[in-house]
């Protein structure tokens, strides 16, 4: 059973799907992520502007792309999230897992992880 904390960080992290990266909007990212924000994806820098900036760069390349979340779960301040991300129509795209460090009703911290969806597997489970 979810606490109450727990469902409004689920709900946060809905938002930054709904909100940021479903429409790729830097400009959404006030106000839902501190600006001391802790990046630990080694190709973005940490902090809130340099994650509008690439943001910005990514709607750039991929206006077309899609976050399709398939599951989330919170441990107390934290949010994981199963997403299939598409960078372009009709690809395979990545299966990723994103977590999210929620403080003072912000994002202040994030890890991910991600791997190609493979369209040959060795068995029937599906990546999702």
């Amino acid at each position: 059973m979810r606490t109450k904390q727990e469902q409004a960080n689920i709900r946060l992290v809905e938002r930054i799907y709904e909100e940021v990266l479903g429409p790729i909007d830097s400009q959404a990212v006030d106000g839902l992520f501190s600006p001391g924000y802790i990046q630990h994806n080694p190709g973005i820098p940490s902090g809130a502007m340099a994650l509008k900036d690439m943001l910005d760069r990514a709607k750039a390349k991929y206006p077309n792309a899609v976050h399709i979340v398939k599951r989330m779960m919170a441990d107390d301040d934290l949010v994981m999230a199963h997403v299939h991300v598409i960078f372009e129509p009709g690809s395979p795209g990545l299966a990723v897992v994103d977590i999210f460090r929620i403080e003072n009703g912000l994002i202040a911290e994030h890890w991910d992880v991600a791997m190609p969806v493979n369209t040959k597997p060795a068995n029937g489970n599906g990546m999702f």
